[in-house]
């Protein structure tokens, strides 16, 4: 059995799925700059997106090795969070109560998942 998240793997794994969700954000920017007629930018921009994809899924790869998938997968929800806080601090974009409250359960959720006891097997 893996060991439990500690805060450095917890970090780690936060880094990936920021690395993640800077994949969309380049998407939002070339699909804004093929709505502008900018052909050049948008393609640039969308092989930026697959090289990021690439990167993070070798970067996914080495986590699962060191963290239980359960536990990998229920951080990846955090991708939501991150996603807003691009979506607020780079395009303008407003937070509502309910964006809010998604997130907050989203959270929660990954805190009783990260915060849950070792169990240990007395077979």
């Amino acid at each position: 059995m893996k060991k439990k998240l500690n805060l450095r793997d917890f970090a780690i794994l936060q880094l990936v799925v920021l690395i993640y969700t800077s994949s969309t954000v380049i998407s939002k920017i070339a699909a804004q700059s093929a709505e502008s007629g900018k052909g050049w930018t948008f393609l640039l921009l969308y092989g930026a997106e697959i090289g990021v994809l690439g990167i993070y899924a070798l970067c996914w790869q080495q986590v699962i090795k060191r963290v239980e998938l359960s536990v990998a997968y229920a951080n990846r929800a955090m991708a939501l969070l991150w996603s807003l806080l691009w979506a607020v601090l780079l395009f303008g974009e407003q937070i509502t109560v309910k964006k809010l409250i998604g997130v907050g359960l989203v959270l929660a959720g990954t805190l009783i998942i990260n915060g849950g006891k070792e169990q240990e097997n007395h077979d």
